[in-house]
């Protein structure tokens, strides 16, 4: 069974970056599509999607810490996890990820 992770970022110059950074986990297929505009919006921010098994993305996702420290501060990625919607930051990762890996397992 394949899980699927969309992400953005709080800086539009990064999403390249992250999608490559991304596709170097094994097992995880990492594609750019169009977001969806909410009402009263004019448009909207990629996403990234990430498909792999619950394992790859759990591995992928534990690769998002150094990434985000990596970054400019300030810098946060928006994801959506099984219907879950959770923000990372350089501030919050350590208690994210554990909400993170739960909803993976469940």
């Amino acid at each position: 069974m394949r899980d699927s992770i969309e992400l953005t970022v709080s800086d539009p110059s990064q999403m390249l970056l992250l999608r490559d950074w991304l596709r170097g986990q094994p097992g995880t297929d990492v594609a750019v599509t169009p977001g969806q505009p909410q009402q009263d919006e004019l448009g909207a921010l990629d996403v990234l999607v990430v498909l792999a098994s619950s394992t790859g993305v759990v591995g992928a996702l534990k690769t998002l810490p150094e990434f985000i420290r990596s970054r400019r501060s300030g810098f946060r990625i928006e994801m959506t996890v099984r219907g879950e919607q959770l923000v990372l930051e350089a501030t919050n990762v350590e208690e994210v990820m554990p909400i993170l890996e739960r909803l993976l397992d469940e």
